[in-house]
């Protein structure tokens, strides 16, 4: 039965019977593949019926099947709009990893221990080298050497809350219902159920790495679990076809799933490059998979801050006629 589809090289090829469709993953094992009962594009890798390591395959790769434990099972709650926070409920023996300084607050129950590294079972069950790696992992992508475990040892429901470092949207994504893995912006990470693995996704291409608005390292989150992360202002989800594309502004872009390519292309002409206020160039994201973006990137609002600020000390009044004469008039300059 002609049922199998692959895509490889931005090129749909297909539909194959089972036995084409082997040979084909045998010479292509890092493309895409989907049938009728797949909730998405899978990988080849990730497929035992084409692989030959089993009889049925996954709907999607899951920590197990990777060779990763599985996260605690947690419920949550999410406050707020414009600044927002997520409430987390954990049973006993349940925890919950965030990044240090993100708490809001916690019930006398949960106990808070900083660990060295990202906190998963890997790096901590691994000895000492596998949590210096972890936490060089962490130190690449701008974070803090030490994550937050919260763990209850109670008995009970217990709750601990963390909050957003600034106006936007908290994202909760279950990495089970995108393959397992999940590319994000550096600072993005808030909290995840314990179990999940924080490590780097590497930008392969120098222009993607110096124009991509995220530079060469961005974060990889991977396990089964919850993850929650934020992104500035208004969160916009895409889920893009196989060989659709889509240019964002390169600050834009929040988080992916691996199975979408991130690359640059050149904004317009001269005239749009030089006047056009957009950059030297787009990011260009293409499918299959899903994109999640930011309406307000961090950097965005800390420029317009920097600009509005005075140079000289001082208060600065938007729209004023009088410039440098009404701020003297005021008392706000020598």
């Amino acid at each position: 039965m002609n049922q199998w589809h692959f895509f490889v090289s931005g090129q749909k090829v297909g539909p194959m019977d089972l036995t084409a469709a082997v040979d084909f993953a045998k010479q292509n094992p890092e493309a895409l593949c989907w049938r009728p009962g797949f909730a998405e594009w899978i990988r080849v890798s990730h497929v035992a019926e084409l692989t030959g390591t089993g009889s049925a395959p996954p709907a999607a790769p899951t920590a197990a099947t990777a060779g990763r434990s599985s996260a605690d099972e947690i419920d949550f709650k999410i406050y707020g709009s414009d600044m927002q926070f997520v409430e987390v409920e954990l049973d006993p023996g349940e925890s919950a990893i965030a990044e240090a300084g993100g708490m809001m607050y916690k019930d006398r129950w949960i106990e808070m221990n900083t660990v060295f590294g990202d906190a998963s079972a890997q790096s901590q069950g691994s000895g000492f080298m596998g949590k210096l790696l972890g936490a060089g992992k962490r130190l690449l992508t701008g974070e803090s050497l030490f994550t937050t475990v919260f763990t209850h040892n109670g008995s009970g429901k217990a709750h601990v809350a963390f909050a957003a470092p600034f106006p936007g949207t908290i994202l909760p994504i279950k990495l089970t219902d995108v393959g397992g893995r999940l590319i994000c912006q550096k600072d993005s990470f808030l909290c995840a159920a314990k179990g999940v693995s924080l490590g780097i996704a590497f930008q392969r291409k120098i222009l993607t790495g110096l124009f991509g608005g995220e530079g060469f390292i961005m974060q990889k989150l991977e396990g089964d679990g919850w993850v929650f992360i934020h992104a500035g202002g208004t969160m916009v989800e895409r889920n893009l076809g196989p060989g659709e594309t889509l240019h964002v502004d390169t600050g834009c872009v929040a988080a992916l799933t691996d199975t979408v390519t991130f690359d640059v292309v050149q904004a317009g002409g001269i005239k749009s490059v030089l006047f056009g206020g957009e950059g030297l160039f787009f990011a260009t994201l293409t499918g299959p998979g899903k994109v999640w973006m930011q309406s307000l990137p961090f950097s965005r609002l800390a420029g317009r801050m920097l600009a509005a600020a005075p140079q000289s000390g001082g208060s600065r009044g938007e729209g004023s006629i009088l410039g440098g004469l009404g701020n003297w008039i005021g008392g706000d300059q020598e």
